[in-house]
């Protein structure tokens, strides 16, 4: 299946989830005039543009590699603070973010950093996952002021139909719209699965995350990511445990790890 018409689907199945959690927790409520924009740029970043990135990025990328570079994204999250909220970084989260960087060339050039130079240790996968870690720090901390005023759900469902109706207008012309009537049922099996689990109730959680605790505190779950991904990775797709990716997924951790020691973590607003 083309990775268009799969974001296309997963969302679908992901707006039937999210109305339904919405509805159960009685949340419903038309959203306001002024908060069109704001959601309809979520969707574009977060759904839309975010998704694209990661489900054409797969194409080429490994998935091993893939996970450690989207466990990133708490680095960019705390580069986004500096350039955009003021916030101070301290000489070892400085350092830290260098660590991280490292590793994760590591990780993407397969432990041979020289062949970064000729470009072809990168695929063209590997550059658009690596621009989805940023894109996902910047929809996260978009999302804050949204949720001082919206439930997670009901919020994350308006954030969900934009980006679906966007994705939709670039979905409706690709011959793969027509082709998925011949998907066989494993296939529809697994879109079932990304579209209950990873597009419906991962993105309420998340939400949900980010409403109750400070971004920075929420971003050390996604450090479970690559571990969990490089397990299912070599058990079920049969990818290779190399000593570049154990090195530089440590190596990554290291450095985030160092970036988040010594920040502190904001009290809520009630």
């Amino acid at each position: 299946m083309a990775p268009d018409a799969l974001v296309w689907l997963r969302f679908a199945m992901g707006l039937v989830i999210l109305a339904a959690a919405m509805l159960a927790r009685g949340q419903f409520e038309l959203p306001r005039r002024n908060d069109l924009a704001y959601f309809a740029l979520l969707g574009l970043i977060g759904i839309t543009f975010h998704q694209w990135l990661q489900s054409n990025g797969l194409v080429t990328a490994r998935a091993t590699t893939s996970a450690w570079i989207v466990a990133t994204s708490p680095i960019f999250i705390a580069l986004l603070g500096w350039l955009a909220l003021k916030e101070r970084l301290s000489a070892l989260q400085v350092l830290g973010i260098a660590v991280a960087v490292l590793g994760v060339l590591l990780v993407v050039s397969r432990g041979d950093l020289g062949a970064l130079v000729g470009g072809g240790a990168v695929t063209r996968g590997d550059i658009l996952v690596m621009i989805s870690a940023p894109n996902w720090a910047v929809f996260s901390i978009l999302s804050r002021r949204g949720l001082k005023q919206h439930p997670a759900a009901r919020m994350m469902f308006y954030v969900m139909a934009f980006g679906w109706g966007f994705t939709t207008l670039l979905f409706l012309f690709n011959p793969q719209f027509a082709a998925m009537r011949a998907m066989p049922w494993d296939g529809w099996i697994s879109v079932i699965f990304l579209g209950v689990f990873c597009s419906g109730l991962a993105y309420i959680f998340w939400y949900d995350a980010l409403k109750s605790i400070p971004a920075s505190q929420v971003g050390v779950f996604l450090y479970i990511e690559p571990l969990v991904t490089v397990a299912v990775a070599w058990a079920v797709l049969g990818e290779r445990l190399t000593w570049a990716s154990l090195l530089g997924g440590a190596v990554t951790l290291a450095g985030i790890w160092m970036v988040n020691r010594l920040k502190p973590a904001p009290r809520e607003e009630e």
